[in-house]
């Protein structure tokens, strides 16, 4: 699985930059995508000082999209849908994990889904059916990605595609937490309205909580 291409558009923000250091860590090729070369390059210089051996590249979007096995969409609701049309010729037939989380500032700790259903449908219905789309990460806490702390969240996994989803929970398990098959694209909803639920709980704890799932034969998740 390490000779995998993982590009992460969007991979100068928070979530982009912390799954691109652990899946660098873990022996993944990391192309990192952004809207300007020069934004990537300075990601990617970042990067390859904290991961000096790392296989590290970086391009603007439609490029890292096309150069990469699997595609990791990490950027604000707002900038969704037009990236997404931006690299919608390159990703088919490919895997998209879609990190989307359907906030609506400045009111983020009230749910708010979109007509579509939630963040994922869009990513689905944006690329086309030949897209194996995989909602997932929304409830990760971003801040400790980044780090070589143990993350206490598991991350619920939406798709139609059930193979693309056991690829997903691969590299869920590489970035250090456990993922679990949480259904259809449809399903993205509920993990999607769980952020704004958290939003509410670090607010008051003031911490970084995230989600697990409990009740398991811990052998076999």
């Amino acid at each position: 699985m390490s000779n995998l291409r993982i590009a992460v558009i969007g991979g100068t923000g928070d979530l982009g930059t912390g799954l691109a250091y652990r899946w660098a860590k873990a022996g993944f090729a990391i192309l990192i995508g952004s809207r300007t070369q020069e934004k990537a390059d300075q990601a990617k210089a970042d990067l390859s000082a904290r991961v000096p051996n790392a296989d590290i590249s970086a391009f603007e979007n439609p490029e890292a999209a096309a150069e990469a096995d699997i595609v990791v969409l990490t950027v604000p609701f707002t900038h969704q849908k037009p990236t997404l049309e931006t690299i919608r010729e390159q990703v088919q037939n490919k895997i998209v994990i879609d990190t989307t989380v359907s906030l609506v500032p400045p009111k983020v700790g009230r749910v708010q889904l979109p007509s579509e259903g939630s963040a994922g449908q869009i990513a689905q219905n944006v690329l086309g059916e030949n897209v194996k789309v995989v909602s997932a990460f929304q409830n990760v806490p971003a801040v400790k990605l980044p780090t070589d702390e143990d993350i206490e969240c598991d991350v619920l996994v939406c798709g139609n595609d059930k193979e693309a989803k056991a690829e997903v929970i691969k590299l869920v398990e590489a970035a250090g937490m456990k993922g679990f098959n949480a259904g259809l694209i449809n399903n993205a909803a509920a993990s999607e309205a769980l952020t704004s639920v958290l939003i509410n709980i670090n607010r008051q704890f003031k911490c970084h909580a995230g989600i697990r799932i409990t009740g398991l034969d811990t052998k076999d998740h």
